[in-house]
């Protein structure tokens, strides 16, 4: 059984990761991803540099705590290799977790070792950009089932009906369109770095002009995935919030973190995407694929305890 000490650990590790995501959205919006040239892991060439602008503290504050996060994960794994017998679920979720971290130090190694920051226009850095939301995705998914499990008790659950019949095919297609939303938006946040509009009007012709990059003409679909992708979720969320026991306060967060991500979306489109709401958005992204991890992982339970 899990210790308190663990569980709030665990809670901690996931909040200084968002953090940190959080911040790595703020070093690509801010134009800093080169602020440590493209030295990996030193940063110019060296351990503890010597700041020349702010583009260079920004990074390296980046770096910096990724490597602490790192640290923490492993810790984390440590400490669940040790207090949770062999073949326990826990060990495995703690461990794909520090698998998972490494990946996303690999890739972020590679955008700066094979320059795809700051001004990169190339298609090669929208394929980094994807994979790495995608490992981070990966990551949290991690993170919160190890949470999750070090909250369950060693007691059997109580009996329950079953989840509606096609219930987790629905959450994991929820899943998918998430990631799916999610990689469209980071392409889409990219193009509003690397060719901002003085207008939302020059925006909508950017992204109409075959003239455009890639990067803006893809922009455009961005909105129309997240709209059909939230009225989705917003259903699925309605329908079983009513019929699973027990994860009624999962579906209505979910529904209502969904509502608040789509009002924050068009608040950005019209605002021509400022930092700060991008990184909301981001956050909100975030919290909406926690929520639907939590979820699946709940009726799946659930699933299981009715067998």
């Amino acid at each position: 059984m899990a210790t308190p000490a663990f569980r709030r650990f665990s809670s901690a590790v996931i909040v200084a990761t968002l953090a940190v995501i959080l911040w790595g959205a703020y070093v690509r919006a801010s134009g800093s991803g080169a602020g440590c040239g493209s030295h990996w892991p030193t940063c110019n060439g060296q351990i503890i540099p010597r700041p020349k602008n702010l583009a260079t503290v920004i990074e390296f504050t980046h770096r910096a705590t990724s490597g602490l996060v790192l640290l923490l994960i492993v810790a984390q794994m440590m400490w669940a290799l040790r207090v949770f017998p062999r073949g326990h679920a826990i060990r495995r979720a703690a461990a794909a977790t520090t698998v998972f971290i490494v990946t996303e130090a690999l890739v972020g190694a590679g955008l700066v070792l094979f320059e795809m920051v700051a001004g990169n226009k190339s298609l090669a850095r929208a394929a980094w950009i994807a994979s790495h939301l995608v490992n981070t995705f990966a990551l949290l998914a991690a993170m919160v089932i190890t949470r999750w499990l070090a909250g369950r008790t060693d007691d059997p659950p109580p009996p329950e009906r079953s989840p509606p019949r096609g219930a987790i095919a629905a959450l994991l297609c929820g899943l998918g369109a998430t990631v799916l939303v999610a990689t469209s938006g980071a392409v889409a946040a990219l193009g509003d770095t690397l060719f901002p509009a003085r207008s939302l009007a020059e925006g909508l012709q950017q992204d109409l002009s075959a003239a455009s990059h890639l990067f803006l003409r893809l922009r455009i679909f961005h909105p129309v995935l997240a709209v059909a992708s939230a009225a989705y979720l917003v259903v699925v969320a309605a329908l079983l919030a009513s019929r699973v026991r027990g994860a009624r306060h999962l579906f209505t967060a979910l529904g209502a973190l969904v509502l608040t991500q789509v009002a924050v979306g068009l608040l950005n489109l019209a605002l021509l995407a400022p930092i700060p709401l991008q990184i909301l958005h981001l956050l909100l992204a975030d919290l909406v694929w926690i929520v639907l991890v939590l979820a699946t992982a709940t009726l799946w339970r659930a699933r299981s305890s009715s067998a």
